[in-house]
C-alpha cells in the first residue's frame, strides 16, 4: 500500500499482505527539490516488540537487525530511488497484525519531507 505525499518523497510497499518469514519488496521515491542529508526508513509491528530485518538495500544484500534504517544521501550517487527487501518473523495473535513503514528525509536533525505505507502480516 502507498500513501502518496506532495512533500517530495513516496513509500511503496510491493507486497499488500505477508506472512511470517516472507519478504517485503518496497521502494522509496524521492522527488525532494531541498536539501537533505540522509533517508530514515522505520517499520512498527501493531501491539508487538517484533521488528522488520531489513535484507537489501538498492540490490545489495545486508543483515540489518534493526527496525529503523538510515541511508546517507551520498550513498545513493544522485539516484532518485531506494529500493529495499525486509522480512519479520512476526506471528500474529489473530488472523493478522497490522504493521506501519514511514520513511523521512532528514537535514541537519530535522525532518524535512515524510510518507506512510502499510502492510498486514497474516497468519
Amino acid at each position: 500500500m502507498t500513501e502518496k505525499t506532495n512533500n517530495g518523497v513516496t513509500i511503496n510497499l510491493i507486497e499488500k499482505e505477508i506472512m511470517s518469514g516472507q519478504e517485503l519488496h518496497g521502494t522509496v521515491d524521492i522527488d525532494y527539490t531541498g536539501r537533505f542529508d540522509s533517508i530514515v526508513i522505520n517499520s512498527q509491528i501493531e501491539n508487538s516488540s517484533d521488528i522488520f530485518n531489513y535484507t537489501s538495500l538498492n540490490g545489495k544484500k545486508t543483515n540489518y537487525q534493526y527496525a529503523r534504517i538510515s541511508v546517507f544521501k551520498d550513498d545513493l550517487h544522485d539516484k532518485k530511488k531506494l529500493e529495499f527487501t525486509a522480512v519479520t518473523l512476526h506471528e500474529p495473535r489473530n488472523n493478522y497484525t497490522n504493521s506501519k513503514f514511514r520513511v523521512a528525509l532528514v537535514q541537519e536533525h530535522k525532518e524535512v519531507a515524510s510518507a506512510l505505507a502499510f502492510v498486514k502480516i497474516l497468519r
